[in-house]
């Protein structure tokens, strides 16, 4: 999907319009764990298309993902203002080896570390809200901003696993 940084940011805070960011966060670990329990890890490493990402690799990203956005919205705390690089997730993809990532220590790493990024949100004050990083392609972007992309983040994957996995 080609889409402008601009574009991207919509659709993904298209996912939470109405939702409590900081809930579907909470909630996300537990649904990932219950789409891909039981399901055989080959199936988990099958793509739907030779263009799209499998399970495995979802999960693989999601959990790295995560520490990104933990690094971020720390580096933003201890240094406000501060630059936020993006990355190429195709290219961590291909260099981590996603595809050959177990998918359920994925979703263990993902669910350490969501807690550990959860338990700092919640330690804010309002003002550490406030504070921003500049993003090197979508601009300032708010720590409350970055709660907000990231739960769209989870809402646009889970939807994505639930279209490749059937319904059990």
């Amino acid at each position: 999907m080609n889409e402008t940084p601009q574009q991207y940011t919509r659709r993904i805070l298209g996912y939470i319009e109405g939702k409590q960011p900081l809930a579907v966060q909470a909630a996300t670990a537990r649904k990932l764990e219950r789409l891909i329990n039981g399901v055989p890890t080959s199936k988990l490493r099958k793509r739907p298309a030779a263009d799209k990402w499998s399970v495995s690799e979802i999960m693989a990203h999601l959990g790295d993902a995560e520490i990104v956005i933990g690094f971020r919205i720390r580096f933003i705390l201890g240094a406000p203002g501060t630059p936020i690089l993006a990355y190429d997730q195709d290219s961590w993809a291909t260099s981590g080896h996603y595809e050959k990532r177990d998918p359920h220590k994925s979703a263990e790493q993902f669910r350490v570390v969501r807690e550990a990024n959860l338990a700092l949100l919640k330690s804010l004050t309002p003002e550490q809200w406030k504070h921003y990083g500049m993003h090197s392609e979508r601009g300032q972007e708010t720590i409350e901003r970055i709660v907000r992309m990231t739960a769209g983040h989870d809402m646009n994957h889970l939807q994505q696993i639930e279209r490749i996995l059937p319904a059990k």
